[in-house]
Order: structure tokens, then sequence, then C-alpha cells
């Protein structure tokens, strides 16, 4: 099946499909065949992460519908994340060559600082991935604790990234998790100029400013959580009634137009210029989700 998505073009010339599948808590039980199915239904961008703890399962699918010959590899693109943990610029290689091992690929179409936050690095035999906390008995007799490394500076972790792109790894870099004051700052030292954001959006939490800031400086931006609170329900940050798929206005809307409320939240998103990243293990799920390309928001409803 061919790519069901528009694209939006990035600062480099590439082009980022408008909707793909987000693999964050995504079970690494079906995240092979979750990312298989999703290629063969359309799919062309994935967003994977370092922390997500799948990416090898993830280059499963990535391998089995290449070697179905479902797509090519120029067909597809494989989104990574630096963890915390490679901050230093001598690590930052060694965490996308990690990433581009059990992904099974070559170069990656875009590489993000996962956040802002530089933590202590983990050796990849000891622990990965190595998540948010240092096991070390000194502290707190022996109970996790999350620490801070402040010996390397989010400039030289960006300017690492930078070298990624130079020697061919990674195609275009950029940053998750961050407002317009870290953003005018990498703006100023940048000489591969960042590429993508990622953040939180949807209906309760637009951004504006933001968005507006990204555009004025050709970073497209990708939006995360687009269901809300229900991103959170899983991990017990957030109540199912919280979600905004409940709420009236988008059930009413989603009445009016024939689709689901998911597919209204996917619409808002695209609609608004930016990526969509929904995941789903369901294939029903996944062909919901992917199919906001038909119809239109009026101003109203937006």
């Amino acid at each position: 099946m061919t790519d069901t998505t528009t694209h939006l073009v990035l600062n480099s010339g590439d082009k980022l499909p408008q909707l793909g599948l987000g693999l964050w808590k995504t079970p690494s039980n079906v995240c092979a065949e979750v990312v298989y199915n999703a290629i063969k239904n359309g799919y062309r961008l994935l967003d994977a992460a370092c922390d997500y703890g799948n990416e090898d399962k993830t280059g499963e699918g990535i391998k089995r519908a290449l070697d179905e010959g479902i797509v090519q590899r120029e067909d597809l693109f494989v989104a990574s994340k630096l963890w915390n943990t490679f901050h230093r610029p001598e690590h930052v290689k060694l965490a996308c060559l990690k990433s581009m091992a059990d992904l099974g690929v070559d170069y990656l179409d875009l590489y993000l600082i996962h956040f802002p936050i530089a933590q202590p690095f983990v050796p990849i035999d000891k622990m990965y991935p190595p998540e948010w906390v240092n096991f070390d008995d000194t502290i707190n007799g022996g109970v996790p604790k999350m620490l801070i490394d402040d010996g390397v500076t989010y400039q030289q972790t960006y300017q690492a990234m930078e070298a990624l792109v130079r020697e061919g790894l990674v195609r275009n870099i950029g940053f998750c998790n961050v407002g317009t004051t870290t953003i005018r700052q990498v703006l100023s030292y940048a000489t591969i100029r960042p590429a993508v954001l990622q953040v939180e959006m949807h209906p309760y939490l637009t951004q504006e400013k933001l968005l507006r800031m990204a555009r004025e400086n050709q970073i497209q931006v990708m939006a995360f959580s687009n269901f809300g609170s229900a991103s959170y329900v899983e991990i017990g940050m957030a109540k199912e009634e919280e979600s905004i798929l409940s709420l009236p206005v988008v059930q009413e809307i989603a009445t009016a137009h024939g689709k689901t409320p998911a597919q209204i939240l996917l619409r808002f998103a695209v609609q608004r210029g930016t990526v969509a990243i929904p995941k789903s293990s369901q294939v029903e799920r996944l062909i919901e989700n992917i199919s906001v390309f038909d119809f239109n928001l009026s101003p109203a409803e937006m």
C-alpha cells in the first residue's frame, strides 16, 4: 500500500509525513507486528526512541516490511531520540549507533534531543534503556534517584548532533520538550539548523506562541499526546474521564463528519500544519487513525 499521508517539507528539503506511528508505550511483545501492520497500511513515519525500550522490535517490523517488498528504505521516515544519559559529546554518536543498530537502518531520517536534561552516563552494557534513575547505593540508602550531569551544556550536545549529520548518520536533527527560549539559544549557535520540534500539543494545550515561533524559523512541529490526557492514563498520570475524546464538542463534530472523536483530534493536528503521531496496537485503529485526509474541519470547528 502506498503512503496515505500528506507531507511537510523540512529545511533540508526532506519530506516529513504528516501522520505517523508513535511508539511510546507500545509493548515489546507486539511492537514488531504493530510496526509491520502500520507500514502495510500506509504509515511511513515511525517515531521511535531509545527510552521507549522497543527499538529492536521496531527494527524487526521494519525488516519484515522491507523483506516483503512493501516499501524500500527510502520510502520510510525513521526518527529516534537521544536519551538524557548520552548528552556528553563523546556519548552522542554511541547512542545514535545503538539506536540505528536496533532499528536495522544505516541512517536516521531524524534524530531529536529527547529532553533538555543531562544525566550521568550509563554504559549500554550496564542498563539499556537507562531510564530516569541512577542506582547508587550511596544515595538515599540505595533508593533510586534521578541525578543531573551539570558538566555538559545543551550547546555541546547539539553540536555533537550536528556532527552526526556531517558524518551522514543522520539526515535531520532537532529537539523535544523545549520552549521558545531554548530554541532562540540554539538558533544563535547552530550551524545546522534544527528541522523539527516535538512537543505535546492538543486542543487543551495549543501552544500558539511556540508554534508561531517554530514556523517563523522554518522548524516543523510534531505534536504528541494528540488526545491529551488519554496518553497518560496507562502510566497513572491521568484519569480516563479527563480525556479530550469524551468532550461533547468533540463528539458533536465527529457525528457531523461521520468520523470518530480520535479522527477529529488528529485532523485538528494536521489541519494546523503539525505532524500527528498517535499510537495503537490494533490494525483497525491504525487504519482509522491514518484516515484523516479526506475531510476538513471548518474554522468554527477548529
